[in-house]
């Protein structure tokens, strides 16, 4: 078996959708002799958050000198990055050597009418592939919601930490912000630590519930002002030290805060890390599509928001960094978000919109589809069903306009096949 063929195997199953519950995987890791019952977590659910939390965690241990794996989804740039170690992706042949090792339980499990979804192989491979190479600590994040989540066969972690959360996926997690809030809160093991920062207060009722009935210690992350902010980083002081963090927005200021809220809960649990090694681990992170510029000139840039909380806070970090532009954006969203609401955040911040379509997804919508859906908006909307069709306009209309932009946003699976493509096309690879 090679790579490709390997990764074959895996989509094979996506097939099967996802399936909330533990009792697939639980037979799974059974099988392979429960792996993730020999590491140490720490464990992240929420609905927007959830990858900036998890790398900048990931990159501060590293740092401090910890062989720190970080398990993310969905993959940006390629497979790999769904699994890491001090961040370098697990290799081809590891992740060969793990689908030969392990898919024969998944058939041997389906002959016996077990369905193993994608989502549940993947994070039963990462369990492995991170005992195998004997990690200190894990960064793990969930996939969707958080008790019935495929991550949540793990035991008591050294933290459990919740991001910001707001309505997503309501279908299965629930149509109220309670009812979502309870789901993520399914991390929350007896006698661990939990870290939160306070949102609305029904979900901090929530919260502070769950920590409680399960004997936790809460630890309230505080609210970070910046110093200074320009398009290549924001400085803050964190722990008596300045630092400037790569991600941008507002909202990455409340990231940085659960991270520090996580660091010091971390400590308590014997992992130390020091200022300097704080600065150093968040100086390092480098996160794809998330308020990411991919050009200068001409100002390109990439974020994966696709529901009303994380567009709400793209339209603050437009507001902050791009208010003097010209922007032309282009939008693809999955079927299932509630996209018009989400892209009524950028009504008013945006000079035009083109719908696209999102490459290779069940669940994707046209582009006639979405700027159907979004006519509400009364924006200025043209659909082009072609993806890479619609970044060339877009590339087209700001073209020697120093006051314009081109903003790519929506689904994350529209982002990470076009943030390449426009790499392709600046550098006149196409």
């Amino acid at each position: 078996m090679n790579y490709k063929e390997a990764l074959e195997k895996i989509d094979s199953l996506l097939v099967f959708g996802s399936k909330p519950g533990l009792e697939r995987i639980n037979k799974l890791l059974d099988l392979m002799g429960r792996p993730q019952d020999e590491l140490r977590f720490v464990h992240v659910a929420g609905t927007n958050g959830k990858g900036s939390v998890c790398n900048m965690l990931a990159c501060t241990l590293a740092a401090a000198g910890y062989k720190t794996g970080l398990f993310t989804s969905p993959h940006i740039t390629g497979f790999g990055e769904r699994m890491q170690i001090n961040g370098r992706q697990i290799e081809q042949n590891d992740v060969v050597a793990l689908v030969e090792r392990l898919f024969p339980l998944v058939e041997r499990l389906r002959a016996d009418g077990e369905i193993i979804t994608e989502f549940e192989f993947v994070t039963a491979m990462a369990f492995d592939y991170f005992r195998e190479q004997s990690c200190d600590v894990v960064v793990l994040e969930t996939g969707m919601g958080g008790r019935f989540d495929a991550t949540n066969v793990i035991k008591t972690p050294l933290c459990s930490v919740i991001t910001s959360i707001s309505f997503d996926h309501t279908a299965i997690l629930g149509d109220t912000l309670e009812k979502i809030a309870f789901e993520k809160c399914g991390i929350i093991k007896h006698g661990g630590n939990t870290v939160f920062y306070p949102q609305q207060a029904e979900v901090n009722a929530v919260i502070e519930t769950a920590a409680s009935e399960r004997a936790n210690r809460l630890w309230t992350a505080a609210p970070i002002e910046s110093e200074r902010t320009t398009l290549d980083g924001t400085a803050v002081t964190c722990f008596g030290t300045e630092l400037v963090l790569p991600l941008l927005g507002r909202h990455q200021l409340m990231n940085l805060s659960l991270v520090m809220s996580a660091v010091s809960a971390l400590e308590t649990a014997g992992v130390k890390i020091t200022p300097e090694q704080f600065k150093k681990g968040i100086e390092s992170v480098r996160l794809p599509a998330r308020f990411e510029r991919l050009s200068a000139k001409p100002l390109v840039i990439a974020d994966g928001a696709h529901n009303p909380d994380g567009m709400r806070a793209l339209s603050g970090a437009v507001d902050e960094y791009l208010s003097d532009k010209r922007i032309v954006c282009v939008i693809g969203m999955l079927r299932d978000k509630e996209c018009l609401e989400a892209v009524s955040h950028l009504r008013g911040r945006v000079a035009e919109v083109i719908a696209t379509t999102v490459p290779d997804n069940p669940r994707r919508q046209t582009a006639r589809e979405l700027a159907q859906t979004l006519a509400p908006l009364e924006m200025n909307i043209t659909p082009c069903e072609d993806p890479h069709e619609a970044v060339d306009t877009a590339l087209e209309k700001i073209r020697g306009n120093e006051n314009a932009a081109v903003l790519i946003c929506g689904s994350l699976y529209l982002v990470a096949e076009e943030r390449g493509y426009v790499a392709k096309v600046l550098s006149g690879t196409i």
